[in-house]
């Protein structure tokens, strides 16, 4: 079929996005049930895959393959969240945005600028008419999706056992891959998203690496804005006057995956610099930053046992 409104499909695949993210928000707004948030994202990928790969309707195998792998993320993650909540029964997010329907509304825009934002390397590809044969671009992408997907799924089913044992109950997750990453599922998905650009480098021509911006807004995101400090902050609320855990967070990387052993005892400008040991991680432990950086340095944490 080729063009729809633009020949890259960005005004037809931000339409559908917001009509798709502003259908949920009314059900959210209206009957107060926000248990199908994170489902409507996750699914919205799939739809822009699908419906980018078919209307496009060339079929080339790499089209293909990225569409796939696209679905199987958006798929598997959708209905693992969407479970997960139903079990749980209250996704803590929403308690200040219930009764306010802008800070909602924020929510819901940010969502769909996410989706449309993050999805289009696969947009894009989908969208070409350029079809190379195939390159080591192609592979190491797919491999680098295959490493991020396994790690998430298997970092979200490990914290989702952890906390369905009741002798788990009012602890930290620090089992499997939390070991070794105090957030290894949101390194999963990052790295995943960094595979899908990577094997979509061989169609890209001219102002299509702007595509780029994909996976650099999701890193960012997850970084600074809500994944690892939402985190950060409510487990420093909880926890952050026990020494193991305490402890835990100084030996622990914060996103990418090392043995303790190598990321304890490494520097604390290195990693600030490389690893993403952002100071405000830590802001809200008894003590402020101060604390950290002793703690950081080998410094015994046992003061901050005090409440």
């Amino acid at each position: 079929m080729g063009t729809v409104i633009d020949s890259h499909f960005l005004a037809l695949t931000a339409i559908v996005t917001i009509g798709y993210q502003l259908s949920f928000f009314i059900i959210t707004a209206l009957l107060k049930f926000d248990k199908v948030t994170d489902f409507a994202g996750s699914t919205n990928f799939v739809i822009l895959a699908v419906l980018t790969l078919v209307l496009k309707g060339s079929w080339h195998f790499r089209q293909v393959i990225l569409s796939v792998l696209v679905v199987t993320w958006g798929l598997r993650l959708g209905f693992f969240l969407l479970m997960r909540i139903l079990q749980w029964g209250e996704d803590r997010r929403f308690d200040e945005m219930r009764s306010n329907l802008g800070k909602l509304a924020v929510f819901w825009i940010f969502q769909a600028v996410w989706v449309w934002t993050v999805s289009l390397p696969v947009t894009v590809v989908n969208a070409s008419n350029h079809n190379p044969p195939l390159r080591a671009a192609d592979v190491i992408g797919w491999i680098m999706w295959l490493v991020g997907v396994v790690i998430e799924a298997t970092a979200d089913q490990q914290k989702l056992a952890f906390k369905n044992s009741p002798e788990n109950r009012g602890k930290w997750c620090n089992v499997g891959l939390w070991k070794v990453s105090r957030h290894p599922n949101y390194f999963g998905e990052i790295f995943l998203w960094w595979g899908i650009f990577v094997s979509s480098t061989p169609v890209l021509e001219g102002a299509e690496w702007l595509v780029i911006l994909g996976p650099i807004f999701l890193t960012l995101l997850l970084l600074f804005v809500s994944g690892i400090p939402l985190l950060e902050e409510s487990a420093d609320k909880k926890f952050g006057n026990v020494t193991e855990y305490v402890r835990y967070k100084r030996e622990t990387s914060p996103l990418i995956p090392l043995p303790t052993a190598i990321y304890g005892n490494l520097p604390s400008w290195f990693k600030k610099i490389f690893l993403f040991e952002l100071p405000f991680y830590s802001r809200n432990l008894p003590g402020g930053d101060q604390n950290w950086y002793r703690t950081s340095k080998g410094e015994s944490s046992d003061r901050l046992k005090m409440g």
